[in-house]
């Protein structure tokens, strides 16, 4: 199908399964999107298995398969939603809580990452590695997802921007660790830019880190003060909308081209533009659009994200005979935020000082979403890879339907309580 042709589909889509969620549903819309795609999609399989010679399930299962999620989301959509996400960060806030969300964003990812690999390969007898590549594509958590959640529980200014900032630097550092792990447990299928086949591949990959992380912080800061620096000497909102889009699209390819991580890129550029831009570069006209345009991308790039994470149950080889271990993994993933989340709340708990409720707040509300159902389609085919995908997809579902749905009351139990110095 022609992309246009596509595109044209997964919008209508999304309007309609919106809408029907808005009259019977009325889930958040992006969880309702989801489930309703889901519930359309497990429909077609069951129709097609009682009525083989209708063919609808076969149909619609050979235009998901078309349709390649990961380079959809990795290369397109995700720094659209990351910079639109960063763009509304207060950075003065953000700056009031950086050493926890740093060290949630970067401890924290590797604790999850440990637990989930260690416990996965001791749980299906998967090599070591791979299991850890498992654990770094079930550790980002979805941005959009939780704060969408979280806004209407009206959570503390601090507590909210401890995990929208947290949410948008993990994403970023789960994706180069990723890039990590799967140059040293696929070397044949991925060079992982000269991280797998050095001599010394610990410090080959701890440089990989260094160059992807903070160069890609490095170019959004930069990008994003010369894009200011050209929009404070225009007042005109349509074209200042336009320079905001063209950062977002511009630098994305950019970083990637330069080899940086392009999600980290996108964050700092929307940071930058939210902050100093917002401030000192936009009239008030300017800044009213600019907003809104950037919050409507996001809502419909969102709903378009999560009908095909719904859709994607296609793309799912479910076996009923491992069904304890898809619990198991759930469960792992779990137990995996809650260490990620703990240990630095401990750790830097009297120096920071913490909202009570941080710990199970952030640990029920870190949300997975589409990247890490990208980032398991990108692995090399392997024998491991359908298992992965399969509970890759079954931690994903749960936590957005079981989750998010229950996070917003988790929160608005705790935004009662006195606060925990």
């Amino acid at each position: 199908m022609p992309p246009l042709q596509l595109a044209s589909l997964l919008i209508v889509l999304a309007a309609l399964f919106g809408t029907i969620n808005y009259f019977v549903l009325r889930l958040p819309q992006a969880i309702g999107i989801l489930l309703v795609a889901l519930i359309v999609s497990l429909a077609a399989m069951a129709l097609d298995a009682l009525v083989p010679g209708l063919g609808i399930g076969t149909g619609l299962r050979d235009l998901v398969l078309g349709i390649d999620f990961s380079d959809a989301l990795l290369e397109g959509m995700l720094g659209l939603l990351l910079f639109a996400g960063a763009l509304h960060v207060k950075v003065e806030d953000l700056r009031a809580q950086a050493l926890s969300v740093f060290v949630m964003a970067t401890i924290g990812v590797a604790l999850s990452v440990a637990v989930v690999g260690v416990g996965f390969s001791w749980l299906t007898g998967m090599p070591l590695l791979v299991a850890l590549v498992f654990g770094a594509v079930v550790s980002p958590t979805d941005p959009v997802a939780v704060l969408g959640v979280l806004r209407a529980a009206k959570l503390s200014r601090s507590l909210e921007t401890t995990i929208a900032g947290e949410s948008l630097f993990n994403d970023g550092v789960a994706y180069v660790v990723f890039l990590i792990l799967i140059g040293l447990a696929f070397p044949a299928a991925h060079a992982t830019h000269g991280a797998a086949g050095d001599g010394n591949a610990v410090i080959a990959a701890a440089m990989l880190f260094l160059r992807e992380a903070v160069g890609g912080a490095l170019l959004g800061g930069v990008l994003g003060w010369l894009t200011f620096r050209v929009m404070r000497r225009i007042d005109d909102y349509a074209l200042e909308v336009l320079i905001t889009l063209a950062l977002a699209f511009g630098g994305y390819e950019l970083a990637v081209a330069a080899g940086v991580s392009a999600p980290i890129m996108a964050v700092g550029g929307g940071l930058m533009i939210g902050h100093v831009g917002m401030k000192y570069g936009m009239s008030d006209e300017t800044r009213k659009y600019v907003d809104a345009f950037w919050k409507m991308i996001d809502e419909i790039l969102n709903a378009v994200l999560f009908l095909l994470i719904g859709i994607e149950v296609f793309a799912v080889a479910f076996d009923l005979d491992g069904i304890e271990t898809l619990v198991a993994a759930v469960a792992l993933s779990l137990a995996a935020r809650l260490v990620s989340v703990a240990v630095p709340v401990l750790l830097i708990g009297r120096r920071q000082g913490f909202e009570r409720g941080t710990i199970p707040i952030m640990t029920w509300g870190g949300l997975k979403g589409g990247i890490s159902v990208a980032l398991a389609l990108s692995l090399p085919d392997s024998d491991w890879k359908p298992l992965i995908l399969t509970a890759t997809y079954v931690i994903v579902v749960f936590s957005i339907l079981v989750q998010g749905l229950s996070v917003g009351a988790l929160a608005r139990r705790f935004s009662r309580e006195p606060k925990l110095v």
